[in-house]
């Protein structure tokens, strides 16, 4: 498609100096399709999208030197090395990843041709991403291609996507990927279950704590109440999980981050509620709040987000007085407008990573409840953000992400509405496995239930197609592939990919306040938060004891860390019209190496230097 007079004419945008195309020699030359995509089942084009709709493209450039980056990462990470949690500075990291000049020079002058210069560019804080605002007409006349509105079935969610883009070909080694193109990414809060049994009563705001009741039920060496099987509370978690007694620092600078997105807001009136019902010392204390991208955070009641209620009521309950941070970022991949008037078409994810990249110190340790099905996020895009990740974990950040809530389905909570089908045309049946649950440099929290714990049924876990299984858990997953009857699920699964979860936690009947009312929610939305508390609290002791934090967890789970938690041998995770797989003892990708048992991690930590 080329760029007509008419369109030069009539459109004045603030945000490039000129359309006009003064070097015609790049325009000829051939473009090849860099990716090219089967629009994922439920998804259906409307028509073209509007000529002057502005996206965001961001621009990848290649990463030449990331070999290293993962090196270090592993090095700092290893219990056994010696270089063991000596973390990387945030201009040690970016020289790692930054692209090679010639790569920048090219695309530079590749968006020059089409009036783009140095002025209209965001760059990443390394270099390696480039983001131009650009009209649908010009972004089609450099990609060669055609942007389409696209239109869920479900539920009507509006999005702006081709199914492919091509570039001259002399750009495709400098040049990874352009997003937001093939991308039909819906990011989702991991929630399987929302129970209001108590919705109708108020909750009542007192500032003398609940009595706690005697401890009386037994798991091993670890007393829990009785009415832990019912109800989780704060409490409830500490008895479980051998953090009672424990008392974390205000003052050594440890600090946990929650993510928000798809307008989850963390109303403050239901977190103090929390706190005068299970935590009342925390009461009247605050947390910093960050928006990314236009992300808010409304404290009208009625919209108080049981997802971000939830994530912060547990990870800041259990943590306290631990600092906290809560990041809003706007956006969301579908845009529920009404017809050819989508504004946002952006992916909200990588909004969020650019800002953590970009700070001198991001928080110890971060929990994130949201994820999407890994075959809807293109893999190049999905590589490129799990390197991302790769790079906090280098600089000493732990990430913590939920399974997922389908078990190893497609994301339709009722089972037997799982078509779990493949996206790339030949609609195979295979389980479909989360990300960034399944990037190999985050770990990853599944679901458990009850006390004693058995594995709750929609854990997420399995097994990614897109990244291979890493060196850190070949021992533990192919001893659990060695005990898998012969045959079974053959062809649904990768047996030879990244393995998740890495670890579990409770993920139901978690009691919470929200919009000012007192109710019961699962999901592994609630065991993520809880296992980042337990490695939060981890950090502060350790940084208490002049050690510096744990960074990326999960060589050191694997290894010395196994001793520290508790297997769960009961219990599977249906999907896709199976059973699913079950958990069992050693790590299993229903419940990952288990619960943990903070005493006994402390011990660990505190020994490993």
């Amino acid at each position: 498609m080329k760029l007509h007079s008419a369109w030069l004419a009539f459109v004045t945008l603030p945000f490039l100096r000129v359309f006009a195309v003064p070097a015609p020699s790049h325009h000829d030359c051939a473009h090849v399709v860099k990716e090219r995509v089967e629009p994922p089942r439920n998804w259906v084009p409307l028509g073209p999208a509007p000529a002057d709709h502005i996206l965001e493209l961001r621009i990848g450039l290649p990463q030449p030197n990331f070999h290293l980056l993962e090196e270090a990462l592993y090095q700092v990470s290893d219990p056994y090395h010696d270089r063991y949690g000596v973390h990387y500075s945030k201009e040690a990291v970016e020289e790692m990843v930054a692209p090679h000049p010639t790569s920048v020079t090219a695309v530079e002058e590749w968006l020059e041709t089409y009036g783009i210069g140095e002025s209209d560019l965001t760059r990443s804080s390394a270099g390696d991403w480039v983001k131009i605002r650009v009209p649908i007409a010009l972004a089609e006349e450099m990609l060669h291609t055609t942007y389409s509105i696209w239109a869920h079935t479900l539920d009507g969610d509006l999005v702006v996507r081709t199914t492919s883009y091509s570039l001259p070909q002399y750009l495709h080694p400098h040049i990874e990927l352009i997003q937001p193109t093939t991308m039909f990414a819906r990011l989702k809060g991991m929630k399987s279950t929302l129970h209001w049994p108590d919705h109708d009563e108020e909750v009542t705001y007192f500032s003398q704590a609940k009595a706690v009741p005697t401890l009386t039920q037994a798991l091993g060496s670890i007393q829990v109440d009785p009415s832990c099987t019912q109800t989780i509370t704060l409490s409830c978690l500490r008895q479980l999980y051998n953090a009672t007694g424990y008392n974390s620092s205000a003052t050594n600078g440890n600090v946990l981050g929650i993510t928000g997105y798809l307008e989850q807001y963390l109303n403050i009136q239901d977190l103090q509620q929390f706190y005068a019902l299970y935590r009342p010392d925390a009461v009247n204390s605050t947390f910093a709040y960050v928006s990314i991208n236009g992300g808010q955070n409304s404290q009208n009641i009625s919209e108080a987000g049981p997802e971000a209620d939830l994530d912060s009521q547990y990870a800041w309950g259990l943590t306290y007085p631990t600092g906290g941070i809560f990041y809003s970022t706007g956006g969301s991949p579908p845009i529920n407008l009404s017809a050819h008037t989508p504004t946002n078409t952006n992916e909200p994810y990588a909004e969020w990573i650019d800002y953590v990249l970009n700070q001198t110190n991001p928080p110890q340790t971060i929990s994130t409840s949201y994820g999407d099905d890994e075959q809807t996020v293109p893999q190049s895009y999905a590589v490129r953000v799990c390197n991302d990740l790769a790079q906090l974990g280098a600089r000493g950040v732990s990430l913590l992400f939920s399974s997922g809530d389908f078990g190893v389905g497609d994301g339709n909570p009722n089972p037997a509405n799982q078509t779990c089908l493949t996206n790339d045309g030949r609609n195979l049946t295979r389980f479909i496995p989360d990300f960034p649950a399944s990037c190999p440099f985050v770990t990853t929290v599944g679901g458990t239930i009850g006390v004693p714990e058995t594995a709750v049924f929609f854990s997420g876990g399995g097994f990614s197609n897109y990244f291979p299984r890493p060196s850190y858990q070949d021992s533990a997953v192919t001893g659990y592939l060695s005990k898998l009857p012969p045959g079974l699920y053959e062809g649904l699964y990768n047996p030879n990919g990244r393995a998740y979860p890495d670890v579990s936690a409770l993920a139901y009947n978690f009691s919470i306040v929200n919009q000012g009312k007192l109710g019961k929610i699962g999901g592994t939305s609630a065991s993520g938060p809880t296992f980042a508390a337990i490695v939060s609290l981890l950090n502060d002791a350790r940084l208490s004891s002049g050690l510096p934090v744990l960074g990326f967890l999960n060589p050191l789970l694997y290894t010395k860390g196994i001793a520290g938690l508790t297997d769960i041998t009961m219990g599977h995770n249906p999907g896709c019209g199976t059973q699913g797989f079950n958990a069992t003892t050693g790590w299993d990708p229903v419940t990952g190496l288990g619960t943990p048992n903070f005493g006994m991690l402390k011990d660990i930590i505190l020994s490993t230097t």
